[in-house]
């Protein structure tokens, strides 16, 4: 659908969508509700032709795709190619794949009443899910749980950031292009067209962005029950232990810390050292940021900007008061702000109190690994958290003593690329997940099934009135008994032969089959079955 217009400004400055406008919000997810409910999402053969009309567009957009992004943070073609577009292929070519395999019907252990029954899980999907998009990697962070949505077989609102504004326009032109028009809307806009957007009643919402705004979804979630998926960030913590090896640990933490301009959600937000290496890291870094962009950085094609003028001055302003030991350079008119490290940074710092999001990175001073862990302890759990080790045993306890969305050891950020692996918050990082088979997971509705014959109505008695003190020991022996996998056998042919014995009313064969239990207890009781 064409972006949404008809605002209006109120005598505050605010503004508010027109009549008309409103309407638009409601029509689009109406219509998406009204495809949903024709069934046509449901079969597996739809989602995949979908999923792959999906991926035509990608690869034939490419150079659009590129163009946007461009535009919206001065990220080069390969750059966009290596960390948005080639992992937005990679999850298309796994959920075609393994689709068939996951909505397959899940089956269940049984329990000894329920041998001859059918018992599985049967994945459906949850309706109409609304996606709310970040700015920062626009793309991709719409098009993966897009593709999870889809493959989970439901219909999908799409809400691109308004601040990447190009890569919205472009997500408004090509989706409905490529997409069943009416399963899959785009509605572009800023505050009055998300409140609109939240107005409605969606069976999921996933939102990227900021905890101010990710509490704004959850509270209109919260009036229509609608479970939410969010991600939300944070500071995420990097402990550099001083018997690493600094060189390899500087380098990947630069990569990682640079990349995007500092604009990744879980980027290393700040490091923790002992003191006695903090400038051998400065020293080691600052060499790394020249092999990787040269000896003028903003000449560098690999090197993005800060997405927009009001960024910029948020973070410039936590520079305030700090020491800074490289870079600290700033160009407001290209929205440019170079590679920075500051040193002996105060734990009280306006900087160590908000997510930085921008090429800045503070080193706090820590005396070993027991006073990083209290640190991290103290503050929100972090989106992810990083720690650079030899010793695997220090490595170990920072998983085990703290608590964050993911965890890199030795590196950054690639616990966000194995689909292997859930991605998502904890706490005021976020909740819920996806990724991969957990992207399928979080958009469909574990659904229970129980399919039993109707047959053998006496066995049943056991449960129905009236009770009676031997009904209640059997109950306790075919309810409460836990059978190890070698005694199953026996009980299964116990319970047929009871089944047997009720149905045909013989007395002989009770009788058998109690004696056949009676060795069963006795046999447990001098352990004389092997478990």
């Amino acid at each position: 659908m064409p972006a949404l217009g008809g605002r209006v400004q109120t005598e505050k400055g605010g503004l508010v969508l027109l009549p008309a406008a409103m309407d638009g919000v409601k029509a689009a997810v109406d219509r998406a509700r009204a495809a949903f409910d024709t069934g046509k999402t449901r079969p597996l053969e739809f989602r995949i032709r979908q999923l792959k009309a999906l991926r035509r567009m990608v690869q034939e957009k490419e150079k659009a795709i590129a163009a946007a992004l461009k535009a919206d943070l001065n990220k080069n073609s390969l750059n966009t190619f290596s960390y948005e577009i080639m992992s937005v292929l990679g999850e298309i070519a796994l959920m075609v794949d393994k689709l068939p395999e996951w909505a397959a019907p899940q089956h269940v252990e049984k329990t000894i009443m329920t041998l001859t029954d059918e018992t599985y899980i049967h994945h459906e999907p949850l309706g109409v899910v609304l996606i709310i998009g970040a700015w920062n990697y626009p793309f991709i962070l719409i098009m993966q749980p897009l593709i999870g949505a889809i493959a989970a077989g439901n219909a999908v609102v799409v809400k691109p950031s308004e601040v990447s504004e190009q890569t919205a326009k472009l997500f408004a032109e090509l989706l409905p292009q490529y997409l069943d028009k009416d399963l899959f809307p785009v509605v572009n806009g800023g505050v009055p067209e998300t409140t609109e957007l939240l107005k409605q009643r969606f069976d999921h919402i996933l939102y990227t962005g900021n905890s101010t705004v990710g509490k704004i979804v959850m509270e209109a979630a919260a009036k229509h029950l609608t479970p939410v998926t969010l991600e939300l960030g944070g500071k995420s913590p990097c402990y550099v232990d001083k018997d690493c090896d600094l060189n390899v640990a500087c380098r990947r933490i630069t990569w990682g810390k640079y990349m995007n301009c500092g604009q990744t959600c879980i980027a290393p937000d700040y490091v923790l050292c002992d003191p006695s290496i903090q400038n051998q890291i400065v020293e080691t870094m600052r060499k790394t940021l020249k092999e990787f962009y040269g000896e003028d950085v903003k000449l560098s094609p690999d090197y993005e900007r800060i997405v927009n003028q009001r960024h910029f001055k948020r973070i410039v302003g936590l520079l305030e008061g700090q020491k800074v030991a490289h870079g600290g350079e700033a160009d407001e008119a290209t929205c440019y702000i170079a590679p920075t490290i500051l040193t002996d940074v105060s734990p009280e710092s306006k900087i160590m109190q908000e997510e930085i999001f921008g090429p800045v990175l503070p080193i706090v001073a820590v005396k070993g690994v027991d006073e990083a862990i209290r640190f991290i302890n103290q503050r929100e759990k972090p989106l992810a958290l990083y720690v650079f080790a030899n010793d695997n045993k220090i490595i170990k306890r920072m998983i085990a003593e703290t608590s964050s969305g993911g965890v890199t050891a030795n590196d950054v950020l690639m616990h966000f690329t194995l689909p292997g692996l859930p991605f998502g918050g904890v706490g005021k990082s976020g909740m819920g997940s996806y990724h991969g088979r957990h992207s399928f997971e979080t958009f469909s509705h574990r659904r229970s099934c129980l399919i039993r014959a109707l047959k053998m109505e006496a066995v049943n008695k056991i449960r129905y009135p009236p009770n009676s003190q031997k009904k209640v020991d059997w109950a306790k022996f075919f309810v409460l008994k836990r059978f190890s996998k070698s005694k199953i056998g026996l009980v299964a042919l116990a319970v047929l032969g009871l089944l047997v014995a009720v149905v045909i009313k013989n007395r002989r064969a009770i009788l058998g089959v109690k004696t056949l239990l009676a060795v069963l207890a006795a046999q447990k009781m001098w352990g004389l079955t092997r478990t």
